[in-house]
């Protein structure tokens, strides 16, 4: 389909509407700084950030009047970037809140932009579900690059093999293989799926009293997960495309939900691709939990762990106390940080 040339009458009817947009949000900011200086807004409360729309949040009150409501709240223009999980002071005004403060996080997931930015994607989360699935068709180096941001943020990861209704004899060797790569390793991997019910009690039970984010490619079932594990909440559910076979994107915001029996999972938007170009080669290294052991022992101190002799690595790998498909992953990860870096220089 063509695209559509908008007349120099369209053009500055959308200029128009988009200026009005920003002198709302602006009368609405000049009104809370108002209220905040005169004294009127409400007592600080504390409350979490369950969902974020650019400039306003959904922020849920955790003590006092307003435990449990839920207040559309803006931010301060002082405060850094907030995400749903975030933990903050706001204050109610005569109609919505006003966030005026954040708390210390505990941890922060965090993925680079196509910009060259670095965007938090949730914050103070206990546990990561990297959920894949027989289609989409996974890719290890897409479960280990999300491995590498879990271990470097310090939040303990668990994979989620979903949709096992549609494992058969074509994909179930490689399925095996892909689980092994990772159970051999110290890493825990469930299976669900929401069609039979199968694993969804032991899945519940990892995420009892956690905070809890999905990860994972558009298309392997995180929104028909969270349906499932909470009834009520109806997240729209995507097909997979026809021609592609890879997922369509559902979720547009982090939300964050409640489990009745007590924790929380923040639904993220499914990303394909999840790159790690804003990390040193020495902070790849350590998100390779199985080469821990080995780093320092190296002959040389600017060992590429590749055909230098004396690589404590590569002996490792020898004797089989590292996988060489992780080891492929590492190389494939790291070639790409180079090619970032250059492109990075080639544009400055």
């Amino acid at each position: 389909m063509s695209k559509r040339n908008l007349t120099r009458r369209q053009n500055w009817r959308i200029k128009k509407i988009q200026q009005e947009r920003v002198e709302r949000a602006q009368k609405k900011d000049d009104r809370f700084s108002a209220e905040l200086t005169a004294g009127e807004l409400g007592d600080e409360q504390e409350g979490i950030i369950v969902a974020h729309y650019g400039r306003q949040t959904d922020v849920e009150g955790i003590s006092g009047d307003y435990k449990g409501k839920i207040i559309r709240c803006y931010l301060r223009a002082n405060l850094e970037p907030l995400v749903t999980g975030d933990r903050v002071i706001w204050r109610p005004g005569n109609s919505d809140g006003v966030v005026v403060a954040n708390l210390p996080r505990a941890s922060v997931l965090k993925r680079p932009t196509p910009h060259g930015e670095l965007k938090s994607v949730a914050a103070n989360i206990d546990l990561i579900v990297i959920t894949f699935a027989p289609e989409p068709t996974p890719y290890a180096n897409l479960i280990d690059r999300y491995l590498v941001a879990a271990e470097l943020s310090n939040i303990r990861a668990v994979l989620l093999l979903n949709k096992t209704d549609l494992v058969n004899d074509s994909n179930s060797e490689s399925l095996e293989r892909l689980k092994h790569r990772y159970t051999s390793i110290g890493y825990k991997v469930l299976e669900a799926s929401t069609r039979s019910s199968e694993g969804l009690a032991e899945l519940q039970q990892e995420l009892d009293q956690q905070i809890s984010v999905f990860v994972g490619q558009s298309g392997v079932g995180k929104s028909s997960l969270i349906n499932a594990l909470l009834p009520g909440v109806d997240l729209r559910v995507g097909a997979l495309s026809e021609a592609s076979r890879k997922g369509t994107h559902t979720t547009t915001t982090a939300r964050l939900f409640h489990f009745p029996s007590g924790g929380d999972l923040i639904d993220s938007p499914g990303i394909r691709e999840f790159a790690l170009w804003h990390l040193t080669p020495d902070e790849l290294l350590e998100g390779f939990r199985e080469f821990r052991p080995f780093l320092g022992h190296c002959r040389f101190r600017d060992c590429r762990h590749d055909r230098e002799p004396g690589c404590a690595l590569r002996q490792a790998l020898e004797n089989g106390d590292i996988n060489p498909s992780r080891m492929q992953s590492y190389q494939q990860i790291l070639q790409s940080l180079d090619s970032e870096a250059q492109l990075r220089l080639e544009t400055e």
